[in-house]
């Protein structure tokens, strides 16, 4: 590869050209066809270039063979989106383990969102961040496809593992899962496809336009991508609203007369446009082309009031609960992962803005204007009749959880790499270094088949077992504190009669 040895270029733009003595040295960057980065030490006319592609480093002479150095060099991390993505991991723990102690922080039954339910949209609004940053140069687009259809197959078959059913619960120390019966979608599973898409959108789908001076100019570039984001909004309304629900039926065990003799359930739909439980299409397609046998079985819906009398927290069905009740649905479906999808897109916008724009204003001024954004089709939609719902993974939801997304990186991202907070976050980023293994931890329950391995004289007085009590203790106050609190009221309101 040919290197100009008496050219310069100024490493930082805002660098200025300062003349020096014959002897003194100078540092330049050249950019080359397939993005490679070649770095110019120049001492007079007599040239040593470096050439940069990825993480490797290689010294040209003139006339000689490239030979592999160490530069030294190594890409920046974003300290903010670990932080991010450690937070994230962090509350998923919290509102898994205690959602079902505190019903409050649990995820919304069907129609509403709770802190759980940022939980998904915040890891995909962060693999969409992720994309932009990775792959602001490509040395080869055909090896970047390969890299990215690894790593979603990687993903892909860690969710599978752990969410299939292949793993059982802490109280039930087997394994093994009926292949006629194993759960094909989860929250691996839809981050594995959401990633591979973006990434290859990423990849393949944005011009060669330079965007580091107008908002205009981005939009320009990555319009692809942008048409993309609004085809699959389109399908998705169209397939919810237009597709008409048939009746149906599934086979489970009947809770009313305590039998383990199978019943077949009848729903009667025959709807179109539905957004209940029993009726929608993204149950429907879910039933369709995955089965009914390999959806999730323990449902939101079934802390509904028509599903539950101690709703929003499990109980036992009424006496009068609708048929649907114990049905089959899978919160990561087919049809809600487009939306899914729609959020990485998202997230992938607001990686293009950190990346193009480096002056602080400009990175504040339009991620302001992009969660305004995301903010007010949230309020159109919900005002339009689109309840905020993370099982159908709604258009309304999509905007409030991708605008809050935005939100909270951008105040992480202020106080982490702007004013460089970093020592008190660092629990968080070491988290977010490392959250898949995290993940599978809290998800296989090894971290709570560790802590019953310590106990006092007996199993059954393990650590676990007291955080229970202490939580199960702390939801009997609350209740009696409630119960205190509206017998107070009543008896005032007498006194005032």
């Amino acid at each position: 590869m040919a290197v100009e040895s008496c050219g310069y270029v100024p490493v930082n733009p805002d660098e200025e050209d300062h003349e020096g003595s014959s002897n003194s040295s100078r540092q330049a960057v050249i950019l080359e066809p397939g993005d490679h980065r070649i770095s110019v030490m120049d001492e007079g006319c007599a040239a040593r270039a470096l050439l940069e592609d990825g993480q490797k480093s290689f010294e040209v002479d003139q006339g000689a063979k490239p030979r592999r150095i160490d530069s030294g060099i190594q890409r920046p991390r974003l300290s903010s989106l670990d932080v991010f993505r450690g937070l994230t991991v962090i509350l998923m723990i919290l509102v898994d383990d205690a959602g079902g102690i505190f019903p409050a922080i649990n995820h919304s039954p069907w129609d509403g969102v709770t802190l759980a339910d940022f939980v998904m949209p915040f890891f995909l609004f962060m693999v969409g961040v992720s994309i932009a940053l990775a792959h602001k140069r490509l040395p080869s687009k055909l090896v970047a496809t390969k890299r990215a259809a690894l790593r979603a197959c990687k993903l892909l078959m860690i969710g599978l593992f752990v969410q299939g059913g292949f793993l059982h619960g802490i109280n039930d120390l087997s394994y093994g899962v009926d292949i006629s019966r194993i759960r094909w979608m989860g929250v691996l599973q839809r981050i594995a496809i959401a990633y591979l898409v973006a990434a290859l959108c990423e990849i393949w789908l944005k011009d060669e336009v330079d965007p580091s001076t107008k908002i205009v100019s981005l939009f320009t570039k990555y319009k692809n991508q942008w048409v993309l984001s609004l085809v699959l909004t389109m399908i998705y309304l169209s397939l919810l609203y237009g597709l008409s629900v048939p009746d149906w039926q599934y086979i489970a065990l009947s809770t009313a007369t305590n039998s383990s003799v199978p019943v077949t359930f009848s729903v009667k739909c025959g709807l179109r446009g539905d957004t209940s439980p029993a009726c929608n299409a993204v149950g429907m397609i879910d039933r369709k082309v995955l089965g009914i046998n390999h959806l999730y079985r323990k449902p939101t819906y079934l802390r509904t009031k028509q599903c539950s009398t101690k709703s929003p927290a499990n109980g036992p069905l009424p006496p009068n609960a609708p048929s649907w009740c114990q049905a089959p649905f899978d919160p990561e479906g087919l049809l809600s992962s487009v939306m899914a999808i729609v959020t990485t897109l998202i997230g992938l916008h607001f990686g293009h803005i950190m990346v193009h724009f480096k002056a602080r204003h400009q990175q504040f001024l339009f991620m302001s204007l992009h969660q305004l954004s995301m903010l007010s089709k949230m309020i159109l939609c919900y005002g339009a009749g689109m309840s905020l719902n993370k099982a159908l993974y709604s258009l309304s939801y999509t905007c409030i959880t991708a605008g809050v997304g935005g939100i909270l990186f951008a105040a992480i991202y202020t106080l982490v790499d702007v004013y460089e907070y970093r020592r008190p976050m660092f629990l968080l980023e070491w988290v977010g270094t490392h959250s898949l293994k995290v993940f599978v931890i809290v998800a296989c329950n090894i971290w709570l088949l560790g802590l019953q391995g310590f106990y006092l004289k007996e199993p059954k007085n393990n650590i676990v077992s007291e955080i229970s009590i202490f939580f199960i203790c702390g939801q009997l106050l609350e209740t009696l504190l409630e119960v205190f609190q509206k017998q107070a009221i009543g008896f005032f309101t007498l006194l005032r009669q």
